[in-house]
């Protein structure tokens, strides 16, 4: 990682976070006394960047999507940006909640329902691309996601892009500390 991390600052910084569900899986590895993921111990090296992420569990893991979407989502965009930590991991928490993660970039594959589809086509094209969306994919978006859902659904994505770019920038990893980790 490109910064150094202060295991006490980080602990501090935690403790006041730890029954976010946001952070449940890093929340398992601290009642073991075992370090969080690097990602979290990057933002708890700033408590005001630890809230302020703590503060989108409304919306993840638990929003108005479907949490296949929002996974199916992540990964879409997260394998876009070539980032390491999150396809990682995602892939781990997918298989832990039984949510098949294969085709994750693909819309036409036969394993996702037409909203998944839908919304991992508008992921990618929102990623390639924000001010250049095809009309028919807004269209498509209306017959099948409400007005709130796509703000949701657009929010969630350019939350992932900005989460890609900040590991990538600070070469965040992931080890595979929520391999094999319950996950809800």
């Amino acid at each position: 990682m490109k910064i150094t991390i202060n295991p006490a600052v980080v602990n501090k910084n935690f403790e006041a976070f730890k029954d976010n569900p946001s952070l449940q899986e890093s929340a398992q590895l601290f009642a073991k006394g075992m370090p969080i993921a690097e990602m979290i111990q990057a933002f708890a090296m700033n408590k005001n960047v630890l809230e302020s992420f703590a503060g989108f569990d409304a919306l993840y893991p638990h929003g108005n999507l479907e949490r296949t979407i929002l996974e199916k989502v992540i990964l879409c965009v997260s394998t876009l940006n070539e980032c390491q930590f999150c396809v990682n991991s995602h892939l781990d928490m997918t298989r832990s909640l039984g949510i098949v993660n294969t085709g994750a970039n693909d819309p036409d594959a036969p394993e996702h329902t037409p909203r998944e589809s839908l919304a991992i086509e508008y992921a990618a094209a929102v990623r390639i691309n924000s001010n250049n969306i095809p009309e028919d994919i807004y269209g498509r978006l209306h017959e099948l996601f409400s007005d709130s859902e796509i703000v949701e659904l657009t929010f969630h994505i350019g939350f992932i892009n900005m989460l890609n770019w900040f590991n990538n920038a600070l070469h965040v990893r992931y080890h595979r500390e929520f391999d094999g980790m319950r996950i809800v």
